[in-house]
């Protein structure tokens, strides 16, 4: 069976990506094959404006990271969160990484802010807490990429906390086996983290930086994982 995806890209990062990736949505594509599913795509320039016109049920509309935060006014943003709402409210099955996540968490009734710990980089650990999702993770811990400031505070109602850890208290969510969010990011690359810590990260304090880079070497993702249990959860196998 083929699974229809449909990627509400939020952001081209221009200038971010080596030229080993030709656009940001491949690794989303990449990340699928890897976990050996038959899918088919469509793409929508959601941070242009560009949002699916109808909804279908038996679809995944995936809403993936952005340098904007999920707070922010921004018209396209807001059209967003209007559109999770009423794709929410239609059946829709979501899912959401990074960004995606915190802007899923606020059309549904959570609260998204800046962290004031700082920024969440390199590989990190999280606890597994939901039953269903511990079972694609060995002894409970969910290793993912990251990269962002901001995060959920307060998650959504009707939402069950999937995975937790000291620094990101809601690091995943679901609600039923409609929607599955991650902060962290799935589709990332070792390769493309090193990049992205030794090319773009004047933003970022040295020693978190360098910290980060440290947790290359010594730890290993899993976000083919992470991906086996959104499509699994999602498509209710």
């Amino acid at each position: 069976m083929t699974h229809r995806i449909n990627i509400l890209l939020c952001d081209t990062f221009p200038g971010r990506l080596p030229d080993s990736i030709p656009d940001y949505e491949s690794l989303f594509m990449d990340l699928f094959a890897a976990v050996g599913e038959q899918v088919s795509y469509k793409i929508y320039q959601t941070w242009q404006g560009e949002l699916p016109s109808a909804i279908n049920a038996d679809e995944l509309y995936l809403v993936p990271g952005s340098l904007d935060s999920a707070y922010d006014n921004k018209p396209w943003i807001l059209a967003l969160i209007k559109w999770i709402e009423h794709a929410y409210r239609q059946g829709a099955k979501l899912m959401g990484v990074c960004f995606g996540h915190q802007a899923i968490a606020r059309a549904l009734g959570g609260e998204v802010r800046q962290y004031e710990g700082g920024f969440g980089a390199g590989v990190r650990a999280s606890h597994v807490v939901d039953k269903i999702m511990a079972s694609y993770f060995p002894g409970q811990k969910m290793h993912l990429l990251y990269s962002h400031h901001d995060q959920v505070m307060t998650l959504p109602p009707d939402a069950t906390l999937c995975a937790t850890s000291d620094f990101c208290k809601i690091e995943s969510f679901r609600i039923g086996r409609q929607v599955v969010t991650f902060q962290g990011h799935p589709e990332f690359t070792v390769a493309y983290s090193r990049h992205l810590l030794t090319n773009c990260s004047d933003d970022i304090e040295e020693a978190v930086r360098l910290a980060a880079l440290r947790t290359l070497d010594n730890m290993t993702p899993q976000g083919t994982a992470a991906a086996r249990y959104a499509l699994d959860l999602l498509f209710d196998k």
